[in-house]
C-alpha cells in the first residue's frame, strides 16, 4: 500500500515527537535515518541491535491518540510563534482577555444568579460585542487579507474599531439604566 506525501511527513513527525516522550527510540524511516546521520546522533542499526526496534505500524500514537492531540497542539504553537505579527498576537491576546472575562461573567450568573439582570446582561452584551469587533480588527489588518481590504489601511481599521467600541459603550451604558 502506497502512502502519500503527507502521511509519511505526519509519521516522521510524530517520530520525532515520540523520540522525546518515549526514551531513545528510532523510526524505520529514510528520512529519520537520514536526520540521525546529519545531526552526528546514534544510528538506527545502533538502536536495532539494542533491541529498541520501533516499528511506525507500532508506534505509540496510534495506541494512545492523546499523543496526537499534544503533537497537533506543539506544532499549531509553534507555527503560530513564528508566523503571526506581533500586532496580531496583541488583538489574539485581547481576544482571549475578553473570552475569559464573557465566560467568568456566566459562570458568575450561573452561580450565584442574575439579580441584577440589566448589569449581567449589558456586561455579557459588552464582552460579545468587544469580541466581535476585535475579530473585525484582526481580519482587516491581516497581512494574508491585504487583497480583501485594498481601500482600508490598518490605521483606518483601528479609528473603526475605536469609534465602534465607543458606540458599543454607550449603549451599554445606557442599558444598564
Amino acid at each position: 500500500m502506497k502512502r502519500n506525501d503527507n502521511e509519511a511527513q505526519l509519521e516522521l513527525e510524530l517520530c520525532n515527537f515520540t523520540d522525546l516522550l518515549y526514551s531513545p527510540r528510532a523510526c524505520n524511516t529514510p528520512k529519520r535515518k537520514e536526520k540521525l546521520k546529519s545531526h552526528h546522533m546514534t544510528p538506527l542499526n545502533t538502536f536495532q541491535k539494542r533491541g529498541c526496534n520501533f516499528e511506525p505500524s507500532s508506534a505509540p500514537w496510534r495506541k494512545n491518540p492523546s499523543v496526537r492531540h499534544w503533537k497537533l497542539l506543539f506544532t499549531f504553537l509553534e507555527e503560530y510563534a513564528s508566523s503571526t505579527p506581533n500586532k496580531l498576537k496583541v488583538i489574539d491576546a485581547y481576544l482571549l482577555y475578553i473570552m475569559m472575562t464573557g465566560a467568568l461573567q456566566f459562570l458568575y450568573c450561573l452561580l450565584v444568579g442574575t439579580f441584577p439582570f440589566n448589569s449581567f446582561l449589558s456586561g455579557f452584551i459588552s464582552c460579545v460585542g468587544s469580541f466581535i469587533l476585535a475579530v473585525c480588527l484582526r481580519i482587516q489588518i491581516n497581512p494574508q487579507n491585504k487583497g480583501e481590504f485594498l481601500s482600508i489601511s490598518p490605521e483606518r481599521a483601528f479609528a473603526d474599531f475605536l469609534f465602534a467600541h465607543t458606540v458599543l459603550h454607550l449603549v451599554v451604558i445606557n442599558f444598564i439604566g
